[in-house]
């Protein structure tokens, strides 16, 4: 018992001790000083699962976004240190705290334009994951600001931090010629974060789909206007590849495990391309409703999309979103994509029911997908 004692007890007072005590005694006792330069949250143990310890200690700048709380519900569930800086209610992180075990997940308050607030949010991590979006902007935040300077601070934050992994979200069809003010500006934000940290692991991610998605429940949710869908050119001059969420958020988890990732740029496409009618004309045939498109000119179009824009709330259509609705998604056969990180991505008609039983009414509700036939694809 003496022995455990001594043992407990700081080093200043083991002099005051020796002389009282038997050298035996003392020798017996192997007392050492740990100088700890590595958290034990980096530190790696266990089974696997969320009581593990991963080594990953992330900071997730947009966990409260569609994306992010997939990501972090990935990173909770193998053992991950999360730091989640947000700007919202509490409220709306409720979902979030259950996907981590105790303590595993941390909340702090961040103001995206403090160089400081940022610094503070990354102090201890070794990951830096960069989810940061907005489908429209605000008088508060332009699309300049949310996606070229705050990624750009996030991005030179991290390198002057000497962490090693930063993970940035793009856009499959960002690209500075683009119609698109959201495409521009991501095509923008992801050369300032290229320059400011350029062993980045950037995503190039399609059109998400998945529960609470801005796509497919963009297009059910328009019989509530004129029980049809407009269309430019009836979707037929455009040809997308969506890609799930889950295997976006995999792919992320993926690429911070994979040491060759570092430096990449991946582009995540779901396995099929459609036209955009034919993709629409399925959602309606799994919801079990009435689908009748009909063409509208892109002026016109936009003249009613400015009336939507006024709103005080979230508008319902933007000018700015249906010029990236009805954008065709690039290919980059030259870019590592899903496959390399070990994902087999899901197709539409895999996952469109659990998305689009909500828009059914009440006697389809358990209707069968044998009685829909698959979307069309296309290899354009």
């Amino acid at each position: 018992m003496a022995a455990f004692v001594i043992a407990s007890r700081p080093s200043n007072v083991l002099p005051r001790i020796s002389a009282t005590c038997s050298p035996v005694v003392l020798s017996a006792v192997p007392v050492t000083v740990q100088n700890r330069k590595v958290h034990h949250a980096v530190i790696p143990r266990g089974k696997g699962g969320r009581s593990s310890a991963s080594g990953i200690s992330a900071t997730v700048f947009g966990a409260t976004g569609f994306l992010g709380r997939y990501v972090v519900n990935r990173l909770g569930r193998i053992g991950s240190q999360i730091v989640i800086p947000h700007r919202c209610d509490q409220y709306d992180l409720m979902y979030l705290r259950p996907m981590g075990d105790l303590g595993q997940i941390i909340f702090m308050e961040w103001d995206a334009r403090n160089k400081e607030s940022i610094q503070k949010a990354i102090a201890h991590s070794n990951v830096v994951i960069n989810l940061v979006g907005e489908e429209w902007e605000t008088r508060n935040y332009r699309f300049e600001d949310v996606f070229v300077n705050i990624p750009q601070q996030i991005a030179k934050a991290t390198r002057e931090a000497g962490i090693t992994k930063l993970v940035h979200i793009s856009h499959l069809n960002a690209d500075i010629r683009s119609p698109s003010k959201y495409l521009r500006n991501k095509a923008v934000g992801e050369l300032a974060v290229r320059d400011e940290f350029p062993d980045a692991i950037i995503m190039k991610p399609a059109e998400f789909f998945g529960r609470e998605d801005r796509f497919f429940n963009h297009f059910a949710n328009m019989r509530w206007f004129g029980k049809a869908v407009p269309l430019i050119a009836m979707g037929k001059k455009t040809v997308k590849q969506p890609v799930h969420v889950v295997d976006v958020a995999k792919a992320i988890v993926n690429a911070i495990r994979d040491p060759d990732a570092i430096g990449k740029t991946y582009a995540l496409v779901g396995p099929n391309r459609y036209l955009l009618h034919d993709l629409v004309e399925y959602v309606y045939a799994i919801a079990h409703r009435p689908f009748v498109a009909y063409p509208m000119p892109r002026p016109f179009y936009h003249l009613i999309a400015g009336f939507f824009e006024k709103t005080p709330f979230e508008p319902w259509i933007t000018r700015d979103k249906i010029d990236r609705f009805h954008t065709t998604d690039m290919k980059y056969p030259g870019l590592p994509g899903l496959e390399d990180l070990g994902i087999t991505p899901s197709t539409v008609e895999q996952k469109a029911i659990e998305i689009l039983r909500r828009h059914r009414r009440f006697r389809f509700l358990e209707a069968e997908l044998g009685e829909t036939k698959p979307a069309k694809t296309v290899n354009i």
